[in-house]
């Protein structure tokens, strides 16, 4: 599959089946991630791979419990909100139970901390999909990135004092009949192009 196939068919998976990737599958997602551009080329991304079921099914609840002490307000983006209103049923798992949940963190006050890190993501998402593995981009670790909670566990991990987690995505393969990511596009209805 060339760049382009691979970008115009990548979807998002939300449904994994329960089987492991392999370690070398894993590192090579990361490689695709850890030569994302940067700015600067300062390269501070960092990257944690948690494939450990355990501990997903641990940061699950962590996550719910979070979320599920927020409460809704008017205006709240639309996916933000839905966490909340999920996680207060208690049955909310937020990263769609894959083989691995790979979180990207960055400097606090670095001004490119979001952009670096989703660039990353992309890189991952586009390589995945050639792989025939399915991804999915996650926000709910950033919307939590002040949660004393989430910090102590995942500086337990080796995330630094002065970083934060701004995005991750979840691997795995798809629970389709066929194992293979959907890969038929969706129409554009939306990003507008001006040729100026």
């Amino acid at each position: 599959m060339n760049a382009e196939k691979a970008i115009l068919t990548r979807r998002s998976t939300r449904e994994f089946k329960d089987l492991p990737l392999t370690r070398e599958a894993l590192e090579r997602i990361v490689e695709a991630g850890r030569h994302a551009p940067s700015g600067g080329n300062s390269q501070c991304t960092h990257f944690f791979v948690i494939s450990d079921q355990k501990l997903l099914k641990e940061l699950a609840v962590k996550v719910q419990d979070a979320f599920a002490q927020m409460e809704l307000k008017e205006g709240m983006y639309k996916s933000l909100a839905s966490s909340i209103r999920q996680s207060k049923t208690g049955k909310y798992v937020f990263h769609y139970s894959p083989a691995a949940l790979i979180v990207t963190a960055s400097k606090k006050d670095y001004g490119n901390n979001i952009a670096d890190c989703a660039c990353a993501l992309e890189n991952m998402m586009i390589l995945v999909n050639e792989m025939d593995l399915g991804s999915c981009w996650i926000n709910q670790l950033r919307w939590l990135n002040e949660d004393e909670g989430l910090l102590t566990l995942f500086r337990s991990y080796g995330l630094a004092e002065d970083e934060r987690i701004y995005g991750a995505l979840a691997v795995g393969i798809p629970d389709t009949e066929d194992s293979l990511p959907a890969r038929t596009p969706l129409a554009r209805t939306g990003n507008p192009v001006e040729w100026i």
